[in-house]
């Protein structure tokens, strides 16, 4: 049973002739028709259906390959920016390390307010970008989320290992854990 070319998608009825006419030519493996035989018209469209598929899978893969280099600069960049946030990580921390000894001071003084400022407006950029602290307390242990560095005994009913203290913060860059907590542990 065959289908009529308008009946097939473009591409399928031009494979479909193509198809027949390497059919054609197997059957006759010497080539040889006589030339009175040979209809220019049909050799034209089997060139123009050859040259049609060779196109269609010319632009085919340059649509692939134009997909992948957009894939490949995505995690490039986004790599490249992880990189960046990990870096500043230890001044996170300096500065947490500073506004903790000035709450402990009670001094306020200039100096004390633009330090204040200055992390409020870094902390702020970076959680707009995708920066997210983790220090939370009494929460469920997380291996790729917290650094258990210490362990306490925990009550004689707790059957789950949680989050006491945390020690340092850690951090999630767009949802990725990037640096974890660490903490000590009950339980």
């Amino acid at each position: 049973m065959s289908l009529s070319d308008e009946e097939l998608p473009f591409e399928e009825a031009a494979e479909a002739e193509l198809a027949a006419a390497l059919r054609q030519e197997k059957a006759d493996p010497a080539g040889e028709q006589p030339v009175e035989e040979a209809d220019p018209v049909q050799v034209l469209e089997r060139e123009r259906d050859e040259y049609l598929l060779a196109l269609q899978r010319t632009q085919a893969d340059f649509e692939n390959y134009r997909k992948r280099i957009t894939r490949m600069q995505d995690e490039q960049s986004a790599r490249a920016s992880s990189d960046l946030v990990a870096k500043l990580l230890p001044v996170l921390d300096t500065l947490d390390l500073a506004e903790a000894h000035l709450n402990e001071s009670l001094e306020v003084s200039d100096e004390s307010k633009a330090l204040r400022a200055a992390r409020a407006m870094l902390m702020d950029i970076l959680t707009k970008e995708g920066l997210e602290r983790v220090d939370q307390r009494n929460v469920p242990f997380d291996p790729p989320v917290h650094d258990a560095v210490a362990h306490s005994e925990g009550e004689a009913g707790d059957t789950e290992t949680m989050v006491d203290e945390v020690l340092r913060s850690g951090y999630r860059w767009k949802g990725q854990p990037l640096r974890p907590a660490m903490v000590r542990v009950r339980g």
